[in-house]
């Protein structure tokens, strides 16, 4: 029997049946859904909610995206990403797609910051060929840029909201948090790379935290957001049939 699970943030552990076409999940109580399975992120993404009080979970660490992700931007790869896993679950989705662009190549890899060195490359790969990449550089053309689309996705449409923050790409990596190009991404105001940051600094400033943040306080103050209003405890989410 294969077998899905999924988190919560008070770390109540579900486990869902995914042997048959429509497996059933059961929790105690809806939150969001953030279809990501990047733990980094979706630990991220949870203390910015958070500071809302919205409650969310992420997908498995064995759940995929990357063949979702087949749009020509950040708004539209976020888009399909929330919408594909709002109709698996029925659920209310978030996702959100990100890049860095880099002037000296180009705004590369942009969109295609994941998949810049290939399937199933590391983030230290990814790193050292941005590296090898920019070798010949000067540092006064070195600047950068991280963007992010953070999208939601419900039974009554969907909405995309966006964030950016500046900086430039160092030659070397420097420090041991974040993830992704973080150690080479070096935020001036604070004269540290994204990755020396505290885990409170760098969801105050960066790209992800301004666009869920926008997304959080839409929530909060919409009138839509009649959104986070869920039904009792014991509720049963079941994935449709594909």
């Amino acid at each position: 029997m294969v077998q899905t699970t999924v988190q919560e943030p008070r770390r109540r552990v579900f486990t869902c049946r995914t042997d048959r076409p429509g497996f059933q999940c059961y929790t105690q109580r809806v939150t969001l859904l953030l279809a990501s399975a990047n733990n980094g992120k979706v630990q991220e993404v949870r203390r910015i909610l958070g500071e809302y009080g919205i409650d969310m979970m992420g997908l498995a660490s064995d759940a995929q995206t990357t063949g979702i992700e087949i749009g020509e931007s950040y708004s539209e790869n976020a888009l399909l990403k929330a919408r594909h896993f709002h109709a698996r679950t029925g659920l209310i989705t978030i996702a959100d797609d990100s890049g860095l662009e880099v002037s000296a190549l180009d705004d590369r890899p942009g969109v295609h910051s994941a998949r810049y060195a290939g399937a199933g490359a590391t983030d230290r790969d990814r790193i050292q060929k941005l590296l090898r990449e920019m070798e010949h550089v000067p540092t006064g053309r070195r600047d950068a840029r991280f963007v992010c689309a953070a999208a939601i996705a419900w039974e009554g449409g969907e909405r995309v909201f966006a964030g950016s923050v500046t900086g430039r790409i160092l030659t070397e990596p420097s420090g041991v948090g974040g993830f992704g190009f973080d150690p080479l991404f070096h935020y001036e105001a604070l004269d540290r790379t994204f990755a020396e940051l505290s885990e409170e600094d760098k969801s105050r400033v960066s790209h992800r935290g301004q666009a869920f943040r926008c997304l959080a306080l839409w929530l909060r103050e919409s009138r839509e957001s009649g959104l986070l209003d869920t039904t009792g405890m014991g509720d049963r989410m079941g994935l449709p049939k594909q």
